[in-house]
């Protein structure tokens, strides 16, 4: 159950790259919002949904160790 946390957190991290890496497709000045081209926008909305994402996906893959370790009967320590 734990590998497919670590699916799902991939799949999060890849969305935003493969976004930010299709420039063609978003290189455009119209429509503007507010005087600022699309282009800008665009950038700049996913810059936050970025940041949401790898939250998102963080939080999956902490939930996924925390598990591991409470499943090895508490043979896992953190060092301290």
């Amino acid at each position: 159950m734990a590998r497919g946390r670590y699916v799902a957190a991939g799949i999060l991290i890849v969305i935003p790259i493969i976004v930010f890496l299709a420039v063609p497709f978003y290189n455009v000045k119209n429509p503007e919002v507010g005087g600022i081209p699309f282009f800008y926008w665009w950038q700049t909305l996913w810059l936050g949904l970025s940041a949401v994402l790898f939250i998102i996906a963080a939080l999956l893959i902490d939930w996924g160790d925390k598990e591991v370790e409470e499943g090895a009967g508490g043979l896992i320590t953190d060092g301290r």
